[in-house]
């Protein structure tokens, strides 16, 4: 649809919707927020990823524990046979005999479990020490993002500053001009909220 002024054709839909007329500041940050809405999707996907990856890492952990579960139960039903073997043979054998096959028997059944508790632990750790670093990679990376003030004019200051006075986030929100999901993030991106 066409409209005529004066002699020209012109379309009935502003110049903006038209794609005349558009600043590069319009660009600009139109590609700023779609490059950051890529940045924030692929952060999402990476920490899914990551935690399925630990969800594995726990699952063979519990595994692993199930095992030992199944280990200490033969053991037990080992050591009960063991026992009803020496009070058969408590006649015949001397209390330092008897105190010796215990231990000896204790020993043995002690050694395979602290063995396996102690590769439970080592993974455990290494499992931890992996997620604290992920954790804390993800948290300076999450830093380094944040909204330039050029998009609404307000800057972190403001925020903080108004926060720190005891305004309410959404007052903050509507004297910066900018949605209460924004102030929220500079919150958390300073560590304030």
């Amino acid at each position: 649809m066409e409209c005529v002024f004066d002699g020209k054709r012109e379309s009935p839909y502003p110049r903006s919707q038209r794609g005349e007329g558009m600043s590069l500041e319009d660009i600009n940050v139109e590609h700023l927020v779609v490059a950051m809405a890529a940045m924030i999707l692929y952060l999402i996907y990476y920490v899914f990823t990551k935690d399925s990856e630990y969800n594995k890492n726990i699952r063979s952990v519990a595994t692993v524990a199930e095992e030992l579960n199944r280990e200490i139960f033969y053991l037990k039903k080992q050591l009960s046979d063991t026992q009803a073997g020496i009070k058969k043979n408590i006649n015949r054998m001397s209390d330092d005999e008897i105190y010796q096959e215990v231990e000896r028997t204790v020993y043995d059944m002690v050694k395979p479990i602290s063995l396996s508790l102690k590769r439970l632990e080592e993974s455990i750790l290494t499992i931890d020490e992996h997620i604290n670093s992920r954790i804390s990679s993800l948290e300076s990376g999450v830093k380094q993002i944040s909204i330039p003030a050029s998009i609404h004019g307000n800057d972190d200051e403001k925020i903080i500053s108004l926060y720190k006075q005891g305004v309410t986030l959404d007052t903050i929100s509507k004297e910066l001009h900018i949605s209460k999901a924004e102030v929220e993030f500079v919150l958390k991106i300073n560590k304030i909220k």
